[in-house]
């Protein structure tokens, strides 16, 4: 009997959980903290697709990476604090077996030690004079620096750190009086270097505030995933509102009251009203708004300022039809409480759309559809997913008659894999799209089986360096058909593996003593191209390449510690007579030279030297001057590059009639549209997308 990847794995994890929780008393928090680092783990080696030992090796690995996240700065612990933390470097996994947690015990005592030292030095320090002719410099790469010796050394750092501040603020203020500021004009030097101390010292004193807020549960999960992300990048643990959020981007949907929040100090701000929401249909909470308490209905009401934003959203999130009293506090001053009733509210900034592009010197009538992820409601039986949505846009396409169309993947960091296999039988009679391998399975083909074409015309995918895994997975199958050309940066991000989120709550029978625990995302797959070739750390180097501000950095899954290696299996039959691409090498010599003559690209490359130049800068000089000096060149840099995309003429770009009622529902809906269609009139990868489609066209014909 052959098991299918789903069913098998829910089976084997049932059955290792039940298997634990059959045996486990009434935990106290230690106890449930136990438990979850033995269902971690103990998942991690049933299920992984490529499992490690929980060894000394291991320990160690997993010590220095969490270390690394802890205090990546290196602003708070010392080296005498990393010898003590060293007798625990290889106990790490016998520690994770017993289920203790002794060693990020003492690790957060010697961060809270840390942190409160660090305090009294910033408070010390910012009132000291500052020597603004020092000859020393700061390096401020964590990675390149070594803890400090002892409190001494970190005392001396931090001593440098607060100066650099000092001299950064100054620097803003010497600029801003220069050019005119009225409350700065008449100010003398020193009373500039006053106000650039108290907003030094405020800085550090919100910062802090935030460091307090932080809850064990936020470093427990630091140090969980340092040890799942020893088996590869992408297997992490999820927290219960982590697990929640993800849900929400994933599906594009919530249940809520429609309002985005952001902090300001102590206070929860309101930033935007969703269109369509329940904030904005009772047009009562606004944006600038101020939240001091939240009330479920009936319940007493709880004072918000000075607590976290995630607790706050949890506190207003809630089941559609609930209602939230909020007590709110406006600009002018005044105090109110509102009542939402919440309900689900769509994020369409999420979802698929589409244009129309019209380029009179190069070709006419271009259908643009951009898809900012490959989304799926996997919550709700026949919910909302990107290949539905995609099939819907194309069809509107196709009524206006489009000589084309060219598919956004850019930025889109993937999704789900049952849409991507649907949506690249888009563009084909029938074939296979992707080959999935379990550990320890033959590879498993996932094909479009329906011969149907949805559009069978020319076509482009664009993507970039942060196009992934999905993304990947559609422009490869497209690239290996001959089906689309793929246009882009160097190479896609490079993330060929599959996950899947086992429910740690599995086999506890809703005991809340335990639960919840939240999830595990592990890698249970690797998925290889139709031609046997992964795109795992290699990506997919697309047919025409742009330059982009990244093109001399290394992005992508090539940066990520522990990353899985790139391999192939064998090649499956495929073809597809649907368009034939015969004269991509024209294609491809035609775009090198329109980018070689093209004023914009050439100073995007220029743009991309310098900014990998100043990456690799960083250290800075303790010197005003010379900190003025160097700031000075990287202004007038980058005054240099500030029309680098300027409004494409030549270029219309206009919404589908039979979209205009449901963005022009809404002023704020309305206003994001406008923005959107006038960005898109300065891209210029867009623009070249349409010359490359004048050559597919005319060279089809």
């Amino acid at each position: 009997m052959k098991f299918r990847g789903p069913i098998f794995f829910s089976i084997a994890l049932v059955a290792l959980f039940i298997g634990i929780s059959a045996y486990l008393p009434t935990p106290n928090n230690a106890q449930k903290e136990a438990i979850l680092i033995q269902r971690l783990l103990g998942g991690l080696s049933q299920l992984h697709y490529k499992p490690v030992d929980i060894d000394d090796t291991f320990s160690e690995k997993a010590f220095d990476l969490y270390i690394d996240r802890l205090d990546s700065g290196k602003r708070w612990l010392t080296q005498e604090d990393i010898e003590k933390l060293k007798a625990y470097r290889t106990k790490i996994d016998d520690e994770a077996d017993q289920g203790t947690y002794e060693f990020m015990d003492l690790s957060l005592e010697l961060l809270e030690k840390g942190i409160a030292k660090s305090k009294t030095y910033y408070e010390e320090l910012v009132n000291n004079p500052v020597d603004l002719n020092s000859d020393k410099v700061i390096e401020l790469d964590g990675e390149k620096k070594q803890f400090a010796k002892n409190d001494e050394e970190l005392k001396a750092y931090w001593a440098e750190m607060v100066q650099f501040e000092m001299i950064t603020e100054l620097a803003d203020k010497i600029k801003s009086q220069e050019e005119g500021t009225e409350e700065l004009k008449d100010k003398s030097r020193d009373q500039l270097l006053d106000e650039a101390r108290e907003d030094v010292l405020e800085d550090y004193e919100a910062w802090y505030k935030r460091l307090k807020k932080r809850k064990r549960s936020d470093y427990l999960s630091i140090y969980l995933n340092a040890l799942t992300n020893i088996y590869d990048p992408h297997t992490s643990y999820y927290a219960p509102k982590d697990k929640e959020t993800f849900d929400i981007r994933m599906s594009g949907r919530l249940e809520g009251i429609g309002a985005q929040l952001s902090s300001d100090g102590d206070n929860t701000v309101i930033t935007r009203i969703i269109p369509g929401g329940p904030s904005w249909k009772g047009k009562e909470l606004e944006e600038k708004d101020i939240i001091t308490k939240v009330a479920q209905k009936d319940a007493e009401a709880v004072v918000i300022t000075g607590m976290r934003l995630d607790d706050v959203v949890q506190l207003i999130r809630g089941k559609k039809g609930t209602e939230v009293k909020l007590t709110i506090k406006k600009v002018d001053g005044t105090v109110k409480d509102i009542v939402i009733v919440r309900d689900v509210v769509e994020l369409e900034e999420s979802f698929a759309k589409s244009v129309i592009l019209d380029s009179p010197e190069k070709v006419n009538n271009i259908g643009y559809i951009k898809l900012p992820q490959f989304y799926a409601d996997f919550s709700r039986r026949n919910g909302r997913s990107c290949a539905k949505d995609i099939a819907i846009e194309l069809e509107k396409l196709k009524a206006k008659n489009v000589n084309g169309i060219i598919l956004d993947l850019r930025n889109n960091g993937g999704g789900s894999l049952r849409d991507v296999q649907r949506m690249s039988g888009f563009f084909i009679e029938e074939g296979p799209i992707v080959q999935v391998k379990a550990r320890d399975h033959s590879p498993e083909i996932l094909e479009d089986n329906d011969p149907k074409v949805q559009y069978d015309g020319p076509l482009i995918v664009m993507v970039n360096s942060f196009s992934a895994s999905a993304s990947e997975i559609l422009a490869a199958a497209l690239q290996d058909y001959g089906r689309a050309v793929i246009v882009g940066s160097n190479a896609t991000f490079g993330k060929g593996t599959v996950q899947r989120f086992i429910d740690l709550d599995q086999g506890f029978r809703g005991d809340s003593d335990i639960t919840p625990l939240g999830d595990l995302k592990l890698t249970i797959q690797k998925f290889y191209r139709i031609n046997g070739g992964s795109t795992q750390l290699r990506g997919v180097t697309p047919d025409v390449v742009l330059p982009d501000r990244y093109h001399y950095f290394e992005l992508g899954e090539r940066e990520n510690e522990y990353a899985m290696e790139w391999s192939e299996i064998k090649p499956v039959k495929y073809h597809q007579t649907v368009s034939s691409l015969d004269k991509l090498d024209k294609i491809k010599a035609a775009s090198a030279e329109r980018v070689k003559n093209n004023a914009s690209f050439q100073k995007v490359l220029e743009q991309a030297k310098y900014v990998k130049e100043r990456s690799d800068k960083t250290s800075q000089p303790l010197n005003l001057e010379q900190y003025q000096a160097d700031r000075k060149k990287a202004i007038a840099k980058s005054d240099e590059y500030e029309d680098i995309f300027p409004t494409i003429e030549s270029m219309t770009v206009k919404n589908l009639e039979v979209d205009l009622d449901a963005i022009n529902i809404d002023e704020a809906k309305a206003e994001e549209n406008k923005k959107w269609l006038e960005g898109m009139n300065k891209d210029i990868y867009i623009d070249e997308a349409l010359s490359i489609m004048k050559d597919m066209i005319e060279k089809d014909n």
